[in-house]
Parts: structure tokens; C-alpha cells; sequence
């Protein structure tokens, strides 16, 4: 369980809900590339309308996020409500985390760039559609993965995709929030020197293999493993992480790693390794304590070993009742 919800040890899952409960929204402002005004309005005409009763709940910074998250989660308890996290997938990640076990329901606004995890559950991308399914919604219980007991949606990563990452934000700041501004700023990052991970990987409790690799990516989401070719889908579906790795090569056998992820075949690539499983322990080989993670967009830093899971517990998301309102691009 997500050591953000420890709390909430031992309350049965919520499995259905009237239609009439209270939202309690966290809105992260400076998630996306939308005007945050323009969300806000959206959202307040849309519950007004419907007669809904709700509460914003905002935020203008990440070390607000949880607190403020904890806070809704509060009001949701009391009330019998629901919180709704607005946000790119960071903040839902976060929020989710927040709600993952309390037995509240869940509920996404997307707002990020590429919002894999609303897309895979078919929730709309325009807000004003994803608050029509918000109010006509049925519970889907779900998958969620865990790192170090904290919860991540899409996927977790160490080595060089971080720094991708990383790199990647310091671009949007620049130039805006678009993919082909991700994808410049993967090439430049890919341009400079990188050391490789030496790494032991324990699965399900037992040593497998030691490694050098640029990276380590763990998977929890069946869009984007299709969208870069990794034949791992089936895995997803059986409640299991997908881990992904390379094998340590040069920087133009990295832009060929990038090439193949656009065409949608990366996993055609002989230096690719990708995996099923329930548990994984990754052990750096050189005596590091402390760890550069990317989790869900978001960077930190963690101490080692780092270890994958499943969480025991799914998280109850509300998704759009008429499947034919559900999108999936």
C-alpha cells in the first residue's frame, strides 16, 4: 500500500456509487498546457449546471499537492464525496496516491500532454467531455504500481530516462508544452555523454542478473507500451509490471532506441529486454545510496535498493458509464 494512504489500512473498497456524491477537485495550475482560467470555468459551469455539489481545491506548487490532496481526501471521507485530481499525469498520480486504499472513489480531469493514463481508460481529453463521463461514471477498479511503497500510474524509471525527462520540462519552459518539443529535446539530451547503471535485479525475490544499461523503465500502462512497440500488453492484463531495459550502446545505437520508440518498434530492437512481473529489486553495483527516479513526469530521488511492485490494493476510478463516450487516441 502507498505509504501516503497507510492511513487508511483496512476500509473495504467503495464498488459503486448514486451520482449524487459531492466532488472535491484538486486543481494542480501548473499542470498542462491549457489556460487555467479557462479549465476553471469550464469545471464550474459544467457542475453548476448539473446541480452537483463541489469544491475546488487549488494549487500553484508540487509541495502543495499533497496536503492539499490529504485535505480533499478528508472531505470526501465526511461527506461521502469524491475526489477528482486535475492535472497532468503527475498530479493524478499523486492524488491518486493520496486516495489509493482509503476506499474513496477517484475521478481524472486530464491536463497534461499526453494524458496516458485517462487515454487508456478512455476518459476525454477535452474537459468539458471528461466532466460530462465524470457525472454519469461507474467504478473500474485498477492496477497500480509501487516504488519504494510510493504509487506510480504510467511508469517509474532510473538512469537515463530521468535525465530525458528532466531536460524535457527545462524545454517546455522554454518553448512551450508540445510533442515535437519533447522530441527536440530527447535528441539534444541523447547528444551528450552518459554513464551507464551496473546493477543487480532480484525478481520476485530472487538475484536473476547483473546489468549495464543507459536505463531502466517500469511499465504499468498498455497505451504506451503500444505506442512504442514493446509486445508486452498481455502482461498488464495479467496484474503484472512490464520492466524494460537496454543494453549499454553508444549514442547513435540510443537515437536508433528513439527512432524505433516513434515507429511504434521498439521492441524489434536486439539491444531491447522487456519483462513481466510482480516484484523486482534493482541494487546499483557500486555502493550508491541514493537514486534519481522519474515517477509518472515527476523527478526525485530515492534511497537504494529500489523495489517495484504491485500494489495490493486497486484504485477505484471512475470511468465513463457509455462506452461509446470512451476515447482511446
Amino acid at each position: 500500500m502507498s505509504d501516503i494512504a497507510a492511513d487508511a489500512i483496512g476500509i473495504a473498497p467503495v464498488s459503486s456509487i448514486s451520482g449524487t456524491e459531492p466532488l472535491f477537485l484538486v486543481v494542480n495550475n501548473a499542470s498542462g498546457r491549457r489556460d487555467v482560467k479557462e479549465t476553471r470555468k469550464t469545471i464550474e459551469r459544467v457542475l453548476s449546471e448539473a446541480g452537483r455539489r463541489y469544491e475546488i481545491m487549488t494549487i500553484d506548487s508540487g509541495a502543495q499537492l499533497i496536503p492539499t490532496a490529504k485535505r480533499a481526501l478528508g472531505f470526501a471521507r465526511e461527506q461521502g464525496g469524491i475526489v477528482v485530481a486535475v492535472g497532468g499525469d503527475g498530479t493524478l498520480s499523486a492524488v491518486g496516491g493520496v486516495v489509493l486504499g482509503s476506499g474513496v472513489p477517484f475521478g481524472i480531469l486530464p491536463q497534461g500532454t499526453f494524458n496516458y493514463f485517462g487515454r487508456t481508460y478512455g476518459i476525454p481529453q477535452d474537459t468539458e467531455a471528461a466532466l460530462d463521463c465524470l457525472l454519469d461514471a461507474v467504478i473500474q477498479p485498477v492496477d497500480v504500481g509501487l516504488l519504494n511503497e510510493r504509487v506510480f500510474l504510467v511508469n517509474a524509471s532510473l538512469g537515463l530516462y530521468p535525465q530525458l525527462l528532466e531536460d524535457r520540462e527545462a524545454y517546455k519552459r522554454r518553448y512551450g508544452r508540445s510533442r515535437l518539443v519533447a522530441l527536440w529535446s530527447a535528441i539534444v539530451t541523447l547528444m551528450q555523454a552518459h554513464r551507464s547503471l551496473h546493477v543487480q535485479i532480484d525478481l520476485e525475490g530472487q538475484p536473476r542478473r547483473h546489468m549495464h544499461t543507459p536505463t531502466i523503465v517500469v511499465g504499468n500502462n498498455s497505451l504506451q507500451l503500444e505506442q512504442i512497440g514493446i509486445d508486452q500488453v498481455q502482461e498488464i492484463e495479467r496484474h503484472h509490471l512490464v520492466a524494460m531495459t537496454a543494453r549499454s550502446r553508444g549514442t547513435l545505437s540510443l537515437y536508433g532506441l528513439l527512432i524505433r520508440g516513434l515507429l511504434s518498434r521498439l521492441g524489434e530492437d536486439e539491444n531491447v529486454i522487456s519483462f513481466g512481473f510482480d516484484t523486482m529489486t534493482v541494487r546499483p553495483r557500486r555502493g550508491r545510496k541514493r537514486i534519481k527516479v522519474a515517477m509518472d513526469g515527476e523527478i526525485c530521488w530515492m534511497n537504494a535498493p529500489l523495489k517495484f511492485r504491485v500494489a495490493p490494493d486497486k484504485l477505484p476510478l471512475l470511468v465513463p458509464r457509455d462506452a461509446s463516450k470512451r476515447e482511446r487516441v
